[in-house]
């Protein structure tokens, strides 16, 4: 199966001539000067209030059936004034037509000289239209028609060409009066032009008539190639993949010719390129494949190699470098366009060798730009090479999923959240198929869900909450077990990450939800002790009262995982928090969890706290925390939480009898440990009873000694550097910073004393 990539580009090959059934672009120029017998000159653009004059002068335009020429409104709604009534000059649009003629000739894949020869003027007004048709041969030579909307104000209008099982609908509208739209087709197209729903259009229609006699020009015709293109399709599309399957998940197929992003698309590819596209663009409809156009892009690196040659000549030259072994490779593509003109929000997808047409399509093309790093110290030469082309992706439509997820969360997450979207607002009929999409590739997500949390950064949610939210407005409940079951239980969440765990545990059945939480407090609480906290209390808060005794084994599991005078070792070999995950806030999600489930899990709690005062620190952790609890009725009155208050109100009584005087002299207190002779001067300032003021003087390096023995001691110093004269001074004055933070934690020790009822 995978040489497919291989023969895919052999028929493509024999894709040569250029060209497609119609043709359509835009010219710049300025219009013609357009005169009509029994009028005079149209000024431009062509406004509404022009067109009664004009469609005055006119005659309702005909169509043909069979040898008959009818006039019927329900069939063609336009105006017409005939070639001989109407004057096309102006010095630039001779220049402007030609040119025309060349892009058309291109489009339609034309080798022989054309000409144009005008035919009629037609006058659109609101509601003119006309329905399916082909143009009769008019004169000898006649191939195809050509358009020129001149420019006007108006919408809708559309022109809709269709030949064998392919269309194209163009939007002609030209309101720039510097510009010219125009459009040509096969004389055999079958075509029609929507209504014009507003405003009012001015179209010159000519004869295209190829030169000198030969044969009968049509359009350009692959349909053996077609066919061979999309039974290649078929097979791919059809195939089952296993996992050491080496068929590729998409087939790339670079195209000849450079487009930037704002070029590139379906409707503006160039020659040959514009024939592969339409047949690969047939042939996939057929296999039931995506085809999109894409820009690709390829970025290699590695290590230089000196060539032996150099650059210059005496003193001035320099050796040549030239690419070794390539170390690092970066290959993506972006910038999708279908061939409807939409642009479907895929992201940037990466894409491996092998899924080129021909995997070795860039080994004898030179890149875009190459950079060379000569040597610098220990670092060796280096190169940077990048290749960028347009090029045409195809997948089995069945296996978008597939292909999405080889990009990763930062595509797929988008993603399903538009699929989500689209689901909510979709009518009854569409919202099954909706719904399976996103279930589909929430599946592909799940299987290849990174093994480590990556939390969100910027304020954003992490890649966690947004899958969970989704997959709760979905209501998919077996996604949502699978994850929590897989990712939460193993701690690879945080307490931010809480409010879409929880709403996706709502999705669930009560049970099913109780049983999840108990357990992620029993496998995650001794790497994500705060979160588990946090995720309890809040399941506690949310859940009616004949259900909270079921998450009694949950409040069970996070007094075990409490942490105690040593380091715990997580579970899986994942790293515990830096802090253990003890806070004050914790303290109260702990309390708040386990005194309305079961008051002897909390009486564990309190006991095991108070067992570990270093690891629960009276003033970082269990003041605060006993503050938090304070305005809970139910939490302050259990037991357990009063030994708390009670050890935090013993605590601050007895610091709130602590004598608290002013100093009486310019004796500060200092824990140096410094032994230097610069040190050993700041500590005898610091205990000298008269002196305020001390200055030193030296280097930089010396100076940011003593300021960070100063900073580490917390000495009650104010620091400035006087930069005056060399080398500069440290001037050092003594505050009472330590007797007005005692002042500051006495009233916050009185107000505390309050709240807790001592």
């Amino acid at each position: 199966m995978s040489s497919i990539t291989r023969e895919l580009a052999a028929v493509l090959r024999a894709v040569q001539r250029p060209g497609d059934f119609v043709t359509a672009g835009t010219m710049e120029s300025p219009p013609p000067r357009l005169e009509v017998d029994g009028v005079g000159v149209i000024a431009f653009p062509f406004l509404q209030v022009q067109a009664e004059p004009l469609i005055a002068a006119a005659e309702r335009a005909p169509y043909g059936r069979g040898e008959q020429t009818l006039v019927d409104t329900q069939v063609r709604r336009t105006w017409q004034i005939a070639a001989d009534r109407v004057r096309i000059g102006g010095k630039h649009w001779p220049r402007t037509l030609e040119a025309i003629l060349a892009v058309v000739a291109e489009g339609l894949g034309v080798d022989k000289e054309i000409t144009a020869e005008l035919y009629k003027l037609l006058i659109y007004d609101q509601g003119s239209f006309f329905v399916n048709h082909r143009d009769t041969e008019k004169v000898p030579g006649m191939f195809g028609t050509l358009v020129v909307v001149l420019p006007s104000e108006s919408t809708g209008g559309e022109l809709v060409v269709r030949h064998k099982d392919r269309e194209v609908r163009l939007d002609l509208r030209c309101d720039d009066p510097a510009e010219v739209r125009f459009a040509a087709f096969y004389a055999d197209c079958v075509h029609e032009v929507l209504p014009v729903t507003a405003g009012c259009r001015l179209v010159l229609v000519y004869n295209l008539v190829r030169g000198g006699k030969g044969s009968r020009l049509e359009p350009p015709s692959y349909d053996s190639e077609q066919v061979r293109v999309a039974a290649l399709l078929q097979a791919w599309a059809a195939a089952e993949r296993s996992p050491d399957d080496s068929a590729p998940e998409k087939l790339i197929y670079p195209l000849e010719h450079a487009y930037t992003p704002a070029e590139l698309g379906f409707d503006t590819l160039k020659s040959v390129d514009a024939a592969v596209a339409g047949v690969l663009a047939a042939a996939a409809a057929r296999a039931e494949c995506d085809v999109h156009t894409a820009l690709l892009s390829v970025v290699e690196s590695g290590f230089a190699e000196y060539s032996g040659h150099t650059r210059g000549r005496g003193r001035w030259a320099e050796p040549e470098l030239e690419a070794g072994d390539v170390e690092d490779r970066l290959a993506t593509l972006s910038e999708w366009r279908r061939p409807d003109g939409g642009r479907p929000e895929l992201g940037t997808l990466p894409f491996e060798e092998t899924e080129l047409c021909p995997p070795d399509v860039f080994e004898d093309i030179d890149p875009d730009d190459e950079e060379f790093e000569e040597a610098t110290g220990n670092e060796g030469a280096s190169f940077e090479r990048t290749y960028s082309r347009a090029a045409l992706v195809l997948w089995p439509r069945r296996r978008l999923f597939v292909v999405l997820a080889q990009a990763g969360l930062e595509v797929t997450l988008p993603y399903l959240a538009n699929l989500v979207e689209r689901w909510a607002a979709a009518v009854e009929g569409e919202k099954s198929s909706l719904w399976n999409e996103a279930h589909t590739l929430a599946s592909h997500m799940l299987s290849q869900w990174p093994k480590y949390w990556y939390p969100g950064h910027n304020g954003k949610p992490s890649a966690g909450t947004r899958l969970l939210t989704s997959l709760a407005r979905l209501g998919d409940t077996a996604h949502i077990e699978a994850f929590l079951a897989e990712t939460i239980v193993r701690g690879r969440f945080e307490t931010k990450d809480n409010d879409a765990i929880r709403a996706a545990l709502a999705a669930l059945p009560p049970d099913q939800a109780v049983s999840l939480i108990q357990r992620t407090i029993s496998g995650a609480a001794a790497s994500a002790l705060g979160p588990c906290g946090d995720l309890l209390a809040g399941m506690v808060a949310a859940l009616p009262s004949d259900r909270i005794a079921g998450l009694a084994g949950a409040a069970a599991a996070l007094v075990q995982a409490l942490p105690g005078g040593e380091p715990r070792q997580a579970p899986d070999g994942l790293p515990l928090r830096r802090d253990n995950g003890v806070s004050a806030g914790f303290v109260a999600d702990l309390f708040n969890a386990t005194v309305p489930v079961d008051e002897t899990v909390a009486g564990r709690a309190a006991d095991h706290i108070l067992s570990y005062p270093k690891t629960y620190g009276c003033d970082a952790v269990l003041v605060p925390a006993v503050r938090q609890l304070a305005g809970t009725a139910r939490i302050n009155g259990s037991a357990a939480v009063r030994r708390l208050r009670d050890a935090c109100v013993e605590h601050l009584r007895a610091r709130a009898a602590e004598p608290l005087e002013s100093p009486k002299d310019w004796r500060r207190t200092s824990d140096i440990d410094c032994k230097c002779a610069n040190c050993a001067e700041l500590r005898r300032f610091l205990g000298h009873p008269a002196e305020k003021r001390w200055i030193f003087k030296g280097g930089e390096i010396v100076r940011r000694h003593v300021e960070g023995t100063i900073r580490n001691a917390r000495c009650d110093l104010d620091v400035m550097t006087e930069k005056q004269g060399r080398p500069y001074s440290l001037v050092c004055t003594k505050n009472q910073a330590s007797h007005e933070q005692r002042v500051k934690q006495r009233s916050q020790d009185l107000a505390d004393l309050e709240l807790l009822g001592k």
